[in-house]
């Protein structure tokens, strides 16, 4: 057990609430023991008694009492070249503030118990000129490929990341579905429940899940393109909305419908297009989009969908 620390609240988290800091720098510390340390005093901010909630900013002084756990180790971890090359060929967008990576399909984003190799495992090979490696702020599926936020500053994660709760940032799936849907464009509005193995529509008890979609071109019945957004946030959003209401299953979706046309490319057909977002800092808003995976321009071809015919990706929600 180490003895009393005082810390200086740095640049980079300027403006975050005190048990952000906490979070941010002693990760395993439960937010019920640092509501206990700071309710009995063992934790001031600038020598006075202080708030789970209380802003930091640059040269505040955080009393640290003797901790279990460790603080948070910013080594940058040892990567291999091969590794260090594979994450730099993702970058599709670049600034002072943001990197946007066009995620392939297959990487997980965060590790699990099976999972080793991830995007948040190698982000140290994206600090470039940053002391400070990237922090992600949202979230892509596994088999999901394309654009991933990552904030390059803690400062900066803690807005993006408040941005997309507040749906300040648009995004655009594109995904190959089985069959077409009665209705050419629409809005689905079907609560989501989360059970032991999957999620489901549920009407009754379930959160709001809202998402919209168009048609961009069809193969006759048996397969459509859709331009998709969420406009809420759940997991497995798209892919149970377009199995369970639209009754059109994504393309290689083996956990939710299952569908699979033969001789179409295998893997699941989502992929998150394009994104428009606001830079935190100074205030210009960005859009980029993200190139397919090979397995979706091989079953483009294959249906001879044409990618280039959809230049602005954002029109359909215009709609809205």
């Amino acid at each position: 057990m180490s003895a009393v620390e005082f810390a200086l609240v740095s640049e980079k988290d300027d403006d975050i609430r005190l048990d952000r800091w906490f979070q941010r720098h002693y990760p395993n510390l439960k937010h019920g023991m640092l509501e206990r340390l700071i309710k009995n005093k063992n934790i001031k901010l600038n020598k006075t008694k202080t708030t789970a909630g209380t802003h930091v900013h640059t040269g505040d002084e955080i009393r640290i009492p003797p901790l279990d756990t460790p603080k948070r180790d910013e080594t940058p971890m040892r990567l291999s070249k091969k590794d260090i090359q594979m994450m730099q060929n993702l970058v599709i967008y670049k600034d002072n503030e943001m990197i946007i990576l066009n995620k392939p399909a297959g990487l997980a984003v965060q590790g699990g118990s099976k999972t080793t190799h991830h995007i948040d495992g190698l982000l140290d090979a994206l600090r470039f000129e940053k002391d400070e490696k990237p922090h992600l702020v949202h979230r892509l599926d596994k088999e999901t490929s394309g654009v991933l936020v990552l904030a390059r500053s803690a400062n900066i994660a803690a807005k993006l990341t408040n941005a997309f709760k507040t749906r300040d940032v648009h995004k655009v799936y594109w995904a190959i579905v089985a069959g077409k849907p009665q209705l050419l464009s629409g809005k689905i509005d079907a609560p989501l429940t989360k059970t032991q193995d999957k999620v489901i529509v549920d009407f009754d008890h379930g959160d709001k899940a809202v998402s919209v979609y168009e048609v961009i071109d069809s193969a006759g019945k048996s397969a459509s393109w859709l331009a998709l957004s969420p406009l809420t946030g759940r997991t497995h959003q798209l892919r149970v909305h377009l199995t369970e209401v639209l009754k059109t299953p994504i393309l290689g979706d083996n956990k939710y419908g299952n569908a699979n046309l033969k001789d179409m490319g295998k893997g699941l057909h989502l992929h998150a297009r394009a994104i428009d977002i606001q830079n935190p800092k100074t205030g210009k808003r960005i859009q980029v989009m993200a190139e397919l995976p090979p397995h979706m321009k091989e079953t483009f071809h294959l249906l001879g969908f044409d990618e280039k015919e959809q230049k602005r990706p954002f029109e359909f929600l215009k709609k809205e």
